[in-house]
């Protein structure tokens, strides 16, 4: 009896060790395939440079290492300056990164109109997953509807009746700062970023800008607690964007609590307003009770009316994709233009002389004065090249093989691009460490045009970028208009960044002002 158990213990062990090593072999050879087939469909770029890597992770230890240290876009820009203007890392596909300003334009502009390129299959998810589908996650007839909805609200016409809007919410800045100057440092960053989420949040959702102000149409916007939340999805977004498994948000993580608890923070303050327009639309009335004018006005309101496609939950989506889209850009932007003012005096000196001469001639900010501060824009888009807050916050993935550069990138090669590269390519920009706002004036002199690559480019291009524009002219002008100022950290406000699915001061930029006599 014995015998037999030990006879049978035995053969269990063998086959245990049998089943052992035919698993271990089958994984190598699984492992062994997939990369003999990674090697050859992708032999072409072989030839390009690349940063080193692990023989089987590739770049990913290197990436996700910087995501988590929120310095992705500086580990790009490293590696542009060591590889060159166009080189690839491996995350299990190969990703190509492009650095030269005019290549990146023409790649994505001929890339998105025959095709070849798309927005990359995983981008997409990750934007859909953020909390519904969104234009930014759509390709092809689904994404050309919702941008031909959204198009006129966000052109330069659509938006001129907004003015008075956003005059009113950076009047609240200056009061803010008026209020403490010169007693007191203040971190503008986040009042940039009460600035823009009170513009975006009443041009799309009918939400007075005054903080005092009560909306009836739903819940008050409290800006904290809707940028946290914000914030908790773009950093989802990123994650998931990098390789993160769809699917782990529903294991029982602190990350899966936090993503869960705000999209219900985020449709308990947008659903009110989202029902309303949708019963608007089933009535055919554009007045209901007790709805205000400025709802009635909305963004929300007009598309829900005129495009029948969206419903509940896209337009709650969209709604949060453009409360993302529309705030931490033009902030973070505007903080890094008043760093730069305060580094450069001769700018500095400039742009109040500009400001002041319009004032004199038109005692404000309106249609007209805005033509007049063409300096104070081109500040702004210097302070876009040298900083490029959103660098690259999608990427595309070709399709079908296709050539750049000369080079042949194979099908199922994702193109991404390093914009604090393109922004400092010398060959395009002239002394391109220094902050030279009048480039983008003299460009207009001499006849040359300067990329402006900033907002993207061909159909695809920002949707907000007349918004932003218009939001920094006025903030900026009206900060030169009331006040000089510095930087309580110096130069460090600018060197110290965080850097993830967007860029920002890591400080929140402390500033001490004065003001003007």
């Amino acid at each position: 009896m014995l015998q037999d158990v030990a006879a049978q213990i035995a053969f269990s062990s063998s086959s245990l060790n049998l089943v052992t090593v035919l698993g271990a072999t089958g994984t190598a050879g699984i492992l062994g395939w997939r990369w003999w087939k990674q090697k050859n469909a992708y032999k072409s770029l072989e030839s390009l440079p690349s940063p080193p890597r692990h023989w089987l992770l590739g770049n990913i230890p290197q990436v996700l290492a910087a995501v988590k240290q929120k310095k992705l876009f500086q580990l790009l820009f490293d590696w542009s300056k060591q590889l060159g203007p166009m080189y690839v890392y491996w995350v299990g596909q190969p990703v190509v990164i492009l650095t030269k300003p005019k290549v990146i334009e023409d790649t994505i502009i001929n890339g998105m109109r025959d095709g070849s390129l798309v927005r990359s299959e995983r981008a997409s998810k990750a934007w859909n997953d953020i909390s519904g589908p969104i234009l930014l996650g759509q390709n092809g007839a689904e994404w050309q509807w919702r941008r031909k909805a959204w198009n006129p609200e966000f052109s330069s016409s659509g938006l001129s009746k907004y003015v008075e809007i956003i005059n009113q919410a950076c009047e609240q800045v200056i009061e803010t700062i008026q209020e403490v100057a010169p007693t007191q440092e203040v971190q503008v960053d986040p009042l940039f970023v009460e600035l823009t989420m009170r513009v975006i949040s009443s041009l799309v959702l009918g939400i007075p800008v005054d903080r005092k102000t009560v909306s009836p149409e739903g819940p008050p916007l409290d800006v904290a607690k809707v940028y946290e939340a914000m914030s908790i999805l773009g950093y989802r977004f990123l994650r998931v964007a990098t390789g993160e498994k769809r699917w782990r948000k529903y294991l029982p993580t602190k990350n899966s609590r936090d993503y869960w608890s705000v999209r219900r923070c985020l449709e308990e303050f947008l659903a009110p307003r989202v029902d309303l327009a949708l019963q608007m639309r089933e009535q055919n009335k554009t007045d209901l009770g007790q709805v205000s004018s400025l709802f009635r006005e909305s963004m929300l309101v007009k598309i829900a009316a005129k495009e029948p496609n969206y419903n509940r939950e896209s337009l709650i989506a969209e709604a949060v994709e453009l409360l993302i889209a529309g705030t931490d850009t033009t902030a973070h932007t505007l903080s890094f233009a008043v760093a730069e003012l305060f580094l450069n005096p001769r700018v500095f000196q400039k742009a109040q002389a500009v400001v002041d001469q319009v004032w004199q001639s038109q005692g404000t900010i309106n249609t007209e004065s805005f033509k007049e501060l063409s300096y104070i824009r081109a500040i702004f888009k210097e302070t876009l090249r040298l900083y490029s807050i959103a660098s690259g916050s999608t990427s595309l993935e070709a399709k079908r093989e296709i050539v750049i550069e000369g080079q042949v990138i194979p099908c199922g090669t994702k193109i991404f691009w390093s914009m604090l590269a393109a922004g400092r390519d010398p060959e395009v920009y002239t002394n391109p460490e220094e902050f030279l706002p009048e480039r983008w004036l003299d460009q207009d002199k001499e006849n040359i045009q300067l990329p402006m690559i900033d907002f993207g480019s061909g159909y695809h291009r920002c949707l907000g970028e007349h918004l932003s524009m218009l939001e920094a002219t006025v903030m900026l002008a009206l900060l030169l208009r009331h006040f000089d100022w510095e930087l309580v950290n110096g130069r460090s406000s600018v060197e110290n960044l965080q850097q993830n699915l967007l860029i920002y001061p890591s400080d929140r930029m402390p500033v001490r002002f004065r003001l003007r006599s």
